[in-house]
């Protein structure tokens, strides 16, 4: 196992500012594509897109090595929650529908960007006490995307994302789209970095945020040896309803990347599980286990494909996700990649032959 473990450079997060800012809401993950595509294309044996739009980037294993090489899947989604727009009802105003896990309260008096042009729109409603029955929340229906009276058309089916300008401060980066495209950006830097003895595919995902499609696909073509999902994931460190902390967060802020056990589809493979733990502990690396329970990952669609693929998913912990605006820690994120990149660094057949 390597001695020490490689920097984790700045141009990471300039790659995550141009992701968190890119439109890409799931079924229209184009920008980030490209994005990715730029930022690999020099680093890869082969990038190629399949019939859904997941981006699939080769890294084989060196030619002189003797056995057949491990089969390793790391996956990370494109998509973003969002919006499409649906009718125009009137002036400047459109009608529209969540794409992705979404709230009506969470969109109300937000700025959002629309379609390839970026068009900024305003989602706004009646007034609170105008209101059918008197609610004190608006649905969706309720909701319309305003671009002002005097704004051309926009098209219906066109996608909106929110608006939000990427920021750092100090160990904290406030951006929308953390979930995935901070573990985008991670799969893109161990690909930089891929160990020479895997036979590494590198896939970054579409419609994740609408049910897991794009990995399903996409393992289903692999057929690798095992899978590994690269994730952001809601901490609920934070206070309830009541007032009082949560007794039990799933995860929380600064104390590093998460390792998943069980999730709503997914129980995780005990011998990653192990394996991932003995190289954390051997480098000294934080890392916190997710409590399980709701909620998935690509691992979710993955791990059930051809005879079945061990997977397992890790995740960056942020606050907010599904909003605006999530907070993640910069230490978290550092972690999460040096952790993923010893592990594959120390991935041989012998952890599958482990008893499970």
């Amino acid at each position: 196992m390597p001695a020490t473990l490689p920097p984790f450079p700045p141009r990471a997060v300039r790659l995550l500012r141009a992701l968190t800012e890119a439109v890409a809401v799931s079924g229209a993950e184009g920008p980030a594509r490209r994005l990715v595509r730029r930022a690999l294309r020099d680093f890869a044996d082969r990038i190629t897109t399949d019939s859904m739009g997941n981006l699939f980037v080769h890294r084989p294993a060196e030619a002189h090595r003797s056995q057949r090489p491990l089969r390793v899947m790391l996956a990370a989604h494109l998509d973003e929650v969002g919006f499409m727009l649906t009718q125009r009802t009137g002036p400047g105003l459109y009608r529209f529908r969540p794409v992705g896990g979404l709230q009506p309260a969470t969109a109300l008096g937000q700025k959002v960007w629309v379609g390839p042009e970026r068009r900024v729109g305003v989602i706004g409603s009646a007034p609170v006490h105008l209101l059918k029955g008197g609610a004190r929340l608006p649905a969706w229906d309720d909701l319309r995307i305003d671009f002002g009276p005097h704004d051309p058309p926009a098209t219906p089916g066109q996608y909106a994302a929110f608006a939000t300008p990427f920021r750092r401060e100090g160990d904290t980066i406030f951006a929308k789209a953390l979930d995935d495209r901070v573990g985008v950006v991670t799969l893109v830097e161990l690909v930089r970095h891929a160990p020479p003895h895997l036979d590494l595919w590198a896939v970054f995902t579409v419609q994740e945020e609408v049910g897991l499609r794009g990995a399903r696909i996409a393992a289903h073509a692999l057929q690798p040896d095992l899978a590994i999902a690269l994730d952001c994931t809601p901490a609920r460190d934070f206070v309830g309803p009541d007032g009082r902390p949560y007794p039990f967060p799933n995860t929380r802020l600064g104390r590093g990347p998460a390792l998943y056990l069980a999730d709503r589809r997914t129980i995780s493979d005990p011998r990653l599980v192990r394996h991932f733990r003995t190289v954390a502990e051997r480098y000294g690396l934080p890392y916190q286990l997710r409590q399980a329970g709701g909620g998935s990952t690509d691992a979710g669609a993955m791990h059930i494909q051809a005879a079945g693929i061990p997977s397992l998913s890790v995740s960056v912990p942020a606050r907010g996700l599904h909003s605006p605006v999530a907070a993640m820690r910069y230490a978290d994120w550092r972690a999460a990649f040096h952790w993923l990149w010893a592990a594959l660094q120390a991935l041989t057949p012998a952890v599958l032959e482990q008893t499970p």
